[in-house]
C-alpha cells in the first residue's frame, strides 16, 4: 500500500506516515508515534485507535508502555462512497 492509496482512504498525513513507518519498522509505540510528529498522547491516542478501527493497524497489548502497534492481517476498511 503506497501513499497515494492510503489517502484516497481518507487518511489524516501523520496517520500515512505512520503506516509507512510500521511497514518499514514492524512496529511503533505511543511514544514514537508522538515523538514522530511533536503531539499529544490523547492525539496520538486518537490516530492510532482510528488506524486500528479501520483495519490498517493491530494492538498489541492492553494499555501503558508496553503497546505496539503493528500492520493489521485484515484488509483495511474501504470507505463507504456517497452516492449524493
Amino acid at each position: 500500500m503506497n501513499e497515494e492509496n492510503l489517502k484516497r482512504l481518507g487518511l489524516k498525513e501523520r496517520q500515512i506516515k505512520a503506516v509507512i513507518y510500521v511497514k518499514e519498522k514492524g512496529k511503533v509505540t505511543n511514544k514514537e508515534y508522538r515523538s514522530m510528529f511533536d503531539i499529544s498522547d490523547r492525539t496520538a491516542l486518537s490516530d492510532l485507535n482510528d488506524l486500528c478501527e479501520k483495519g490498517f493497524l493491530g494492538k498489541i497489548g492492553i494499555t501503558g508502555r508496553s503497546t505496539v502497534y503493528k500492520l493489521s492481517r485484515s484488509k483495511p476498511e474501504k470507505p463507504e462512497l456517497n452516492p449524493n
